[in-house]
């Protein structure tokens, strides 16, 4: 087929082209990509195969970071298959651009599918004389002598052993996880909302340079259906719900863009001390843009509320809001340097020597199990989240973790939801059964 394919143009990505997932075939070892940029734009350039014995890592004519050159160029990539064995390989190439500061990232994955097939080698074998009387010794079919017995039995005896350990430790591990408590300690002004109450047991975290400070519960809560009714609230409502909260324009100031989608926004921004100017602390900043209808701003502003007045290590609540009239209404959240969480992942995906966010498998179960703790915070005290994944989380330079809510979510990360004609975008690929078929959710439907 004679044509071209287009990723980028005119400064706008097509996640259709993206989405394709191209076989490539056998008898074809390159790929040719054109690339130019009109600006200053550098680049990291990585790939992932599947199967390393069918085909080996993928190469390129060019080095695997620099800048994008400003003239129309073509670079190639290799695909070449060891021959070993049959196989339909999957490839993902990573392109990795940043635009002026290191804030400011875009990743583009392409996807291929490449054919490999096993050569076929002539093997030679000399015929014998057909007149020789000579024995020839097969190892495959001979009698297993004593020490082989021996040697096969002593190593089944080894592996039993060591499965029924592994065993035993296991449930032991779970038993120990059991009794783990990981709550944060509550305030008395979230003691007042009937969340739990105190007991004599204690808690400790996983991991050893975690401060230990969690407080303890005497039960776990019954489990609760909600119903997902979320625009049934009312801009004044949601506004009302906020009030308490709300604090005057003058004390916001916006920075940087950090993520955007059609109609949301979030900034990092300055907050400035109410009692002492002098005073200034970090912050996220949630906001819509002009062409934003009433139903999008009601929904930041509702689920902006999820998580409102809960105290945990791992979750990140509101701590104000702007609703002046005549300016747009901002979401104000705790600052976490690092950021989104999946944007966070998206860059270390390329592990590189020199790669100063490469992660480690124990960092990845460090983030795991403190994302797990959040989620037992709220299982305990009845709160549903309805949309748990990692695009609804944050983290810092110390790789902690903290759950957020999911306000423009769906317009930040729209390849994220579905439609399923009924007009409500939906996280599909992170839902319950229960949740799909009744719009039903709960406690075990968030995990």
């Amino acid at each position: 087929l004679d044509a071209e394919l287009y990723y980028v143009r005119n400064d706008l990505i097509s996640h259709y082209a993206l989405s394709f997932n191209l076989l490539v075939p056998s008898e074809t070892n390159f790929l040719h990509f054109t690339w130019h940029a009109k600006s200053k734009v550098e680049y990291k350039l990585g790939f992932q195969v599947d199967n390393f014995v069918a085909m080996d890592m993928p190469q390129v004519n060019i080095s695997a970071q620099g800048e994008v050159p400003r003239t129309l160029s073509v670079f190639r990539v290799e695909l070449s298959c060891t021959g070993k064995v049959d196989s339909e390989v999957m490839i993902l190439m990573q392109l990795n651009l940043t635009v002026n500061s290191s804030k400011n990232f875009t990743v583009l994955n392409f996807k291929r599918r490449k054919m490999c097939y096993k050569k076929l080698e002539e093997v030679k074998t000399s015929a014998l004389d057909k007149n020789t009387s000579r024995t020839i010794y097969d190892p495959v079919h001979a009698a297993p002598t004593t020490s082989t017995r021996v040697f096969y039995i002593s190593v089944g005896v080894c592996c039993a052993v060591i499965f029924l350990v592994a065993i035993i430790l296991a449930v032991l591990h779970l038993h120990s996880m059991k009794r783990i408590e990981l709550d944060d300690s509550i305030s008395a002004s979230s003691s007042s909302q009937g969340l739990s109450q105190p007991s004599t047991q204690t808690t400790q975290y996983l991991r050893a340079d975690t401060p230990n400070n969690a407080t303890p519960i005497t039960s776990y809560p019954t489990l609760r259906i909600e119903k997902n009714d979320l625009r049934s609230v009312t801009l004044l409502e949601a506004k009302a719900k906020v009030k308490d909260i709300a604090i005057s324009r003058e004390r916001i100031t916006l920075k940087d863009v950090l993520q955007e989608g059609t109609f949301g926004r979030i900034f990092h921004g300055i907050l400035v001390d109410e009692k002492d100017p002098n005073k200034e602390k970090q912050a996220f900043v949630k906001t819509v843009k002009d062409q934003a209808s009433e139903i999008q701003v009601t929904m930041m502003l509702t689920e902006s509320c999820k998580l409102r007045g809960l105290h945990h290590r791992n979750l990140l609540p509101i701590t104000n809001v702007c609703i002046e009239e005549g300016e747009k209404p901002m979401v104000i959240l705790p600052y976490m340097n690092w950021g989104n969480l999946k944007l966070f992942l998206r860059q270390c995906k390329l592990v590189e020597a020199n790669n100063p966010q490469a992660i480690s498998q124990q960092d990845l179960v460090h983030m795991a199990i403190q994302i797990a703790c959040g989620m037992s915070y709220l299982a305990r005290r009845e709160v549903i989240h309805k949309d748990l994944a990692a695009r609804n989380c944050v983290i810092d330079d110390t790789l902690q973790v903290k759950i957020t809510d999911n306000a423009l979510s769906r317009d930040l990360f729209p390849m994220d939801y579905h439609c399923l004609g009924d007009n409500e975008n939906r996280p599909v690929r992170w839902m319950a059964l229960e949740s799909l078929v009744n719009n039903e959710f709960s406690s075990a439907s968030d995990v």
